[in-house]
């Protein structure tokens, strides 16, 4: 028996992937939920096989509700989504359904199902893909604490290396997401954001001072009082970024 959930804000949208599921017996629904703090919940509580899952829905997006959950389920996204993330659901072989659904794709869909259960490999590729897209970079979401919270990137001071997080340093505190730099320093605004170090990346609205602090070593101090180390190339890219 497969478990699943129908993560979903339109209930017609889950009650028509019900009605197909009822051709499928093999395939056990566990939880419906209505938006991605209510998913995210039943994720953890339930620990389904498998879920169905809408990528446009209020409060947090399906993509960044998929990026919280620890042990990711295979996902098989509903979606009216751009032309951009289909295609990275195709290369990396992630299943989507189009809105309004069809049943024969539906069923086609569920015939994968054997070959795609359990691959996190897949569905990370799909997140790294879809981060490209700009309507997914405006924003990031974390949870700290059991609290998910979404913090927009203008209010982000800096980032910093932490092993195998990156440490968000805001307006509100810091917080800290499973990520790499180099993914930050690709899907953020190369306009609002400079990597200045291998360990930092700076808001470049938060820059006050650069100073020389020995022979070729620079540091720079943000509006927050914090001094940064600034390597040579970076020092470059921050002279260039900022007209000087």
């Amino acid at each position: 028996m497969i478990r699943t959930i129908l993560i979903d804000d339109e209930p017609l949208a889950r009650d028509i992937v019900k009605y197909y599921l009822s051709d499928h017996a093999e395939i056990e629904i566990v939880a419906e939920c209505g938006d991605g703090f209510e998913g995210l919940k039943a994720i953890t509580l339930h620990k389904p096989d498998l879920i169905f899952l809408d990528i446009q829905m209020p409060k947090i997006s399906g993509f960044e509700m998929l990026e919280l959950v620890e042990d990711k389920p295979a996902v098989i996204f509903t979606t009216a989504f751009d032309e951009f993330a289909i295609k990275a659901f195709e290369v990396n072989a992630v299943d989507y359904l189009l809105k309004p659904i069809d049943k024969s794709r539906f069923d086609a869909a569920i015939k994968k199902l054997p070959n795609k259960l359990n691959q996190t490999e897949n569905t990370e590729a799909v997140l790294d893909a879809a981060a490209l897209s700009p309507a997914q970079n405006n924003r990031v979401v974390v949870k700290k604490d059991g609290v998910i919270k979404i913090i927009p990137v203008a209010d982000i001071n800096y980032l910093e290396a932490d092993d195998d997080y990156v440490k968000l340093s805001t307006v509100d505190g810091s917080f800290y997401k499973n990520k790499t730099m180099a993914y930050f320093e690709q899907t953020l605004d190369a306009g609002q954001f400079i990597r200045i170090h291998r360990s930092y990346i700076i808001n470049l609205a938060q820059v006050t001072k650069i100073e020389l602090k020995e022979k070729d070593s620079y540091v720079v101090l943000l509006k927050s009082d914090i001094w940064l180390p600034v390597s040579k190339t970076g020092y470059v890219k921050l002279k260039a970024a900022l007209g000087l």
